[in-house]
């Protein structure tokens, strides 16, 4: 019961003045002011006892007096200018001070100004308490300060990332160290998380680094299309925070916090020489951490989330994630499209138009007019991939080129360039060089009539001759005629300076 209360029983049982105080250990002068305004206000005692404490006090104690101060009714008038100018580059609360007092000398000292401001700030943001579900959200953010490693061959700290992430239900957190805050380390690091923790929230909630989010706004964000592509892939949701919100996302800022304590600090004095050692020895710290008790609770971080959350989780996809790259490209005269000093074929009918291309690290896809026209592994050394499907006629008899085909080709024109086409294949020359020498020897066959043509691969063959101009000066000279003149035997001619056997085996030569 409130001293108040006793205050008022004892004076209804007729109890002195002096006596309430000896009673009640207060002054008499304080009695005698609780009875004074009881009397001027007209209260009834009796009704009085029936109300609770807080309603009793405020009817014998009316408020701080401080509020009712003309200084603080001319402060209030002034505290939309002073929130406004506090927004200020260079303005401080001691420069609005000093102006507030030399236009009001007879206002508040400092201190009281500042108590006064800061309470009225304080009033006009009031902050709500967040009930989060198991599974729902999972609040992403890097922390403030770097972290680094010893590189072992130059000795360069090399200065590095910590990326940190917690399920808002339990706490449960997770901490990993890339190189950067780029699009590829961000998103390997999620998916690092994704993989810890064994399941899928239903959204992710970042804050509006580029990485993430290519334009910040409160209502629609335009989030990054690779990190689209990373939310669809693990069924989930991109739901950033609003610009300057830490608190939409609070939970992960406060793990930041402890881990500067938990991990930083614990290994300040620790020597790592790479980032594998380094990432090692932060999974240790926050396995730790999450296994102390909850300030308050009687669980830990890793029993919350085992018990009551880890099981509501999504699945996670088969296949991991990769990272997409998106790029448009135009059809060259040969079918290719040309994509990092490589050439990918599609299909001959797109010559001459654009294309778009997602690749991967492994695989190439090629969509022309919404649809999927092409489908390729990924080569990173130079050179053509081509898909026989997506050539012409031309192109496929190119690619098909080799001395069986060439050798086929001639059996069906004539047995004369078949033996020719085997003499020629039989040369140790580039392959290229001859298969030109046989595309010039068929255009001769078909430009030339078929006899007079096999008399010259016989002529070519006979004497090996195995150059494409040789056989078409033959043809152009008529040659061939003269040739197989010369091959007629002829019998020698009968006349008397003939030397004879007996002429070269004398020792003594008589002319």
């Amino acid at each position: 019961m409130s001293q108040i209360k006793q205050l008022l029983r004892l004076h209804l049982q007729g109890s002195s003045i002096k006596a309430i105080a000896r009673t009640l250990s207060i002054s008499k002068n304080t009695v005698k002011s609780y009875l004074a305004k009881l009397a001027s206000a007209s209260l009834n005692a009796e009704e009085l006892l029936i109300l609770e404490d807080p309603v009793l006090e405020s009817r014998f104690h009316s408020g701080n007096p401080a509020y009712k101060d003309p200084r603080y009714v001319h402060f209030k008038g002034n505290l939309e200018y002073f929130s406004k100018e506090l927004k200020k580059t260079g303005v401080t609360k001691k420069l609005l001070w000093e102006e507030y007092i030399a236009s009001f000398p007879q206002g508040y000292a400092y201190s009281q100004f500042c108590f006064h401001l800061h309470q009225q700030l304080v009033a006009r943001k009031p902050s709500s308490v967040l009930t989060h579900e198991p599974a729902d959200k999972l609040f992403v953010d890097f922390a403030g300060k770097q972290i680094s490693y010893t590189d072992m061959e130059t000795g360069e700290v090399i200065q590095c990332q910590l990326f940190v992430a917690c399920l808002p239900f339990s706490d449960y957190a997770f901490a990993i160290v890339v190189p950067s805050q780029s699009t590829s380390d961000f998103l390997y690091a999620l998916a690092r998380c994704l993989e810890a923790i064994g399941g899928v929230p239903k959204a992710v909630v970042p804050d509006n680094l580029k990485a993430a989010i290519v334009k910040a706004d409160r209502y629609e964000p335009e989030v990054n299309r690779t990190m689209e592509d990373f939310a669809n892939h693990y069924g989930m949701t991109v739901l950033p925070a609003r610009v300057r919100k830490p608190k939409d996302k609070s939970l992960v800022e406060n793990q930041v916090k402890m881990l500067y304590t938990r991990v930083y600090a614990k290994l300040r004095n620790r020597t790592f020489l790479d980032l594998a050692s380094l990432n090692e020895a932060i999974s240790q710290k926050i396995r730790e951490h999450n296994q102390t008790r909850m300030q308050g609770k009687d669980y830990c971080r890793e029993e919350r989330f085992l018990a009551a959350e880890k099981h509501q989780l999504s699945l996670l996809p088969q296949e991991p994630f990769q990272l997409k790259y998106y790029a448009e490209a135009k059809v060259a005269a040969n079918g290719h499209i040309s994509l990092q000093r490589h050439f990918y074929s599609v299909p001959y009918a797109l010559i001459g138009s654009r294309v778009k291309v997602i690749y991967t690290r492994t695989m190439v896809y090629i969509y022309a007019q919404g649809k999927q026209v092409a489908v390729h592994l990924r080569s990173y050394s130079g050179g053509y991939t081509s898909t026989k499907e997506h050539l012409s006629s031309q192109n496929l008899a190119w690619l098909n080129r080799s001395p069986e085909h060439y050798l086929e080709r001639a059996k069906h024109k004539s047995d004369e360039l078949h033996q020719l086409f085997e003499l020629i294949f039989q040369q140790d020359r580039y392959p290229e060089q001859l298969y030109r020498t046989c595309d010039g020897l068929l255009r001769l066959w078909r430009n030339t009539d078929s006899e007079k043509f096999s008399k010259v691969c016989r002529i070519a063959i006979e004497h090996r001759i195995c150059s494409y101009k040789s056989i078409q000066k033959i043809l152009e000279n008529n040659l061939a005629f003269y040739l197989e003149e010369d091959q007629i035997e002829k019998p020698l001619p009968v006349h008397n300076n003939i030397r004879g056997k007996n002429y070269y085996m004398q020792y003594t030569i008589n002319f």
